[in-house]
């Protein structure tokens, strides 16, 4: 009897471990999280009074009354109404939080 050796083709199983041996890459996080939306939105539902200090040190005191991707509209009730752009604005707090600061 003649016995013929039978070799299994040995490519699908190098194809099948070489995909594994790399890792799946995760999607990229979102670049729009939303967060800032659903702030501004927050402080105008609640017409919540806002300290917002821009760029030059200068602090504008008023509520939120609209915004957009660029701007933000303050409305102030002992002064006329402001749109300042986003990117003048250093940070911004709630007018209540300074309070709370003083007394400590």
């Amino acid at each position: 009897m003649n016995r013929k050796l039978i070799r299994p083709d040995l490519t699908d199983i190098k194809e099948a471990l070489s995909t594994k041996a790399y890792r799946v890459k995760k999607p990229v996080p979102p670049e729009q999280t939303n967060a800032e939306s659903f702030y501004y939105k927050k402080q105008m539902d609640n017409h919540t009074r806002m300290v917002i200090v821009l760029k030059d040190g200068e602090e504008i005191r008023g509520t939120i009354e609209w915004y957009d991707k660029a701007a933000i509209k303050v409305h102030r009730p002992d002064a006329p109404n402001i749109l300042l752009p986003k990117d003048n604005v250093k940070y911004m707090y709630k007018e209540n939080e300074d309070k709370e600061v003083d007394r400590d």
